[in-house]
């Protein structure tokens, strides 16, 4: 397995697998920064366009104040350079947008493909770290530098908010359900769709994006809004009330009678010590509206008028009406308020009338919340206290409104098999030079204690052997590890003309499901949202020694007079 073919649209189609389509058409070899083009163009003006280079895409701080980040956005990547053709309309766009450049540029970018290109990445799903190359590109380097914006952009928002629903999963615990509705509030189209696809990824259970569900087969979820409760001003608006039992066995000629009659009884119940007086009854017609219309799902946002003094009698009186009936009502969802008071006293009251009217279950009623939740009202919620079982988050979630970028980079590393370095008076900024290998390092209890870039010539490191792991840049930081499991973290997912074996690449829930197990195995330090522990990136005693003379090497050397 290995290698590629012309497909027939132009594009270069992998041996031995399929590759999709581009999943977004706006992606295509015009998604990029000018920069590209020119320097394009100068490299091939002197001949150098063609010479083999390798970049390594990566970035330089965790997100979040946390200190760990989920790469995604590998899928887009591959499909990007499986299609990477530049049509004759785009030549012609870039011929008037560059009206100096020679025509045989333009001949050039004619028959430039990725054909001759070679990707290796970290699995998607994965967890990753500072420093750490998410993925490798070799290739000419004219290519290559025009992948570059593309890769950067396919990779930083997706992994930034993959991260984000991670984290929104780990502060809620796994056992709650978690929904993300963050579509209306996305940054557009594109955004709203990327959002729901990654937030899934990250571990989260449902979306309210119907062509997300379509695309992408995620689950969907979704009930009503305040304005359907509004909408309705009386049941003389719902002509027919009518709702045949469950088992087919009888007819409810009007089930809004039946509701109201339900309503008294919930009223009457000497335990809830008169809670509940008169409640609005067009609410009341508008639960049964929706009931009608959704007998087996019925979930009630009931915070339209008043919650404790309408919203929950009705949804109870409705909800009561369904089980008389042989259906079972879903249950409610809290939008505004105290959260975790309301929930708790709708758990209660749940409770009560399971216990008064022996409905098996009622108790255990779904209490889904919403209303801007993020990382923080979510933390607050669990050291109160509540009984909410289903969090829908949007706003914070999707925009990644404490975080705009996650800052991928894409930096040389070698060019004709000689190793490349960027030098900064910023420590943080100086790039790591030459082709690498990553290995992740276990210890004994099964967690990761390690990230080791090798150079490429450099053997694996053995399981139970002493390895010496060092700091990139700080001389002082330094220590032996005794791996008890190695992994090799780079796959080949685009082989180009090597023979290189080729990853398939997995579906969407294959993918989450890596996300978790690798959460799942992380330690609970490096994961916990207040001064979590920094994970350890290090570099062999070889490529330590090299990273260092090469920067004496290519650093001018200042002189005093």
């Amino acid at each position: 397995m290995g290698g590629t073919e012309e497909a027939p649209n132009g594009s270069m189609a992998p041996i031995g697998g399929e590759i999709m389509g581009p999943t977004n058409p706006m992606v295509t070899p015009l998604l990029t920064d000018l920069y590209q083009y020119t320097m394009a163009y100068a490299y091939w003006k002197t001949g150098k366009h063609l010479d083999r280079a390798v970049f390594d895409l990566y970035f330089r701080k965790n997100p979040f104040g946390g200190e760990y980040t989920v790469f995604a956005g590998l899928e887009e990547c591959i499909h990007f350079v499986a299609n990477f053709k530049l049509t004759d309309d785009e030549i012609s766009f870039l011929r008037s947008a560059m009206p100096t450049c020679e025509e045989g540029f333009f001949e050039y970018l004619k028959g430039v493909t990725c054909s001759d290109v070679e990707v290796y990445a970290i699995p998607e799903g994965s967890v990753v770290f500072p420093k750490v190359p998410l993925i490798r590109v070799e290739g000419p380097v004219a290519v290559v530098q025009l992948l570059e914006t593309p890769f950067v952009n396919l990779v930083n928002y997706a992994s930034l908010v993959t991260t984000n629903a991670a984290r929104h999963r780990y502060v809620s615990g796994q056992n709650k359900v978690l929904l993300e509705f963050g579509l209306r509030r996305a940054q557009g189209p594109d955004g709203g769709i990327s959002a729901s696809k990654y937030c899934y990824i990250g571990g989260f259970d449902a979306t309210s994006n119907v062509l997300a569900g379509k695309l992408f087969g995620i689950p969907l979820r979704g009930t009503h809004s305040h304005a359907f409760v509004s909408s309705y001003m009386s049941a003389d608006e719902i002509p027919d009330k009518t709702l045949k039992s469950r088992d087919g066995s009888r007819n409810c000629d009007d089930f809004f009678s039946l509701a109201q009659s339900w309503l008294k009884k919930v009223q009457s119940v000497s335990s809830l010590n008169g809670l509940f007086g008169e409640t609005n009854q067009s609410e009341l017609a508008a639960f049964t509206s929706y009931a009608l219309a959704f007998p087996n799902n019925f979930l009630a946002l009931v915070d339209t008028y008043d919650v404790m003094r309408s919203g929950l009698p009705n949804f109870c009186a409705v909800a009561l009406a369904l089980n008389s009936l042989g259906y079972k009502a879903s249950g409610i969802r809290l939008d505004s308020g105290d959260l975790a008071y309301l929930s708790i006293e709708a758990r209660k009251i749940f409770n009560l009338i399971e216990k008064e009217f022996r409905v098996a279950g009622f108790g255990k009623m779904v209490i889904t919340a919403s209303n801007d939740l993020n990382e923080e009202t979510i933390d607050a919620l669990n050291k109160q206290g509540h009984e909410v079982d289903a969090f829908g988050i949007g706003t914070y979630l999707v925009t990644c409104y404490s975080q705009a970028a996650l800052g991928c980079v894409f930096k040389l590393v070698e060019i004709k098999d000689q190793p490349r370095i960027k030098l900064s008076e910023d420590v943080t900024k100086v790039s790591i030079p030459c082709k690498k290998r990553i290995f992740r390092l276990y210890g004994k209890e099964g967690y990761p204690l390690v990230d080791l870039m090798t150079g490429e010539d450099e053997s694996m490191p053995k399981e139970g052997e002493r390895i010496l792991c060092r700091h990139p840049f700080i001389e002082s930081k330094r220590a032996y590890v005794v791996a008890q499991r190695v992994e090799e973290l780079l796959k080949c997912y685009w082989p180009g003309r090597s023979n290189e074996p080729r990853e398939e690449l997995p579906s969407l829930n294959k993918i989450r499901s890596r996300c978790i197990k690798q959460l799942e195995q992380m330690r609970q330090d490096h994961m916990r949202r207040l001064n979590p522990t920094p994970y350890k990136v290090s570099v062999s005693a070889k490529l330590y020694d090299f990273i260092h003379y090469l920067w004496l090497n290519e650093a001018p050397v200042g002189e005093l007079q």
